[in-house]
């Protein structure tokens, strides 16, 4: 269960704690996906662009929830700013994360 976790994100409880800490979800799907429906308020940088967009999401000094469509790019993501020292968790899928956020 570990990798899974590490992969496509931890509980319901995980994400819950991020919200408390007012952590940014940020949407990392493509454009055109993007416009095609989003989580309200979700600050959208496509995964291609995030390495040379990490000091824009530095300067928010929050923490961060990712989310794609199915977890695997959001847990792509999670990592790359993990290991710029941005405290981040895999929000999962979008419509996984919504049913999380209630």
């Amino acid at each position: 269960m570990g990798l899974l976790n590490a992969l496509f994100g931890k509980s319901k409880n995980n994400v819950a704690e991020y919200i408390e800490k007012n952590a940014v979800i940020l949407d990392v799907r493509s454009h055109g996906e993007y416009q095609g429906g989003h989580i309200e308020k979700a600050k959208h940088i496509p995964l291609q662009e995030l390495k040379s967009r990490l000091n824009e999401i530095k300067k928010l000094n929050q923490p961060v929830i990712a989310y794609c469509a199915s977890g695997m790019r959001s847990a792509s993501a999670t990592s790359m700013l993990k290991s710029h020292g941005i405290d981040a968790v895999n929000g999962g899928g979008m419509g996984s994360l919504m049913r999380k956020l209630g």
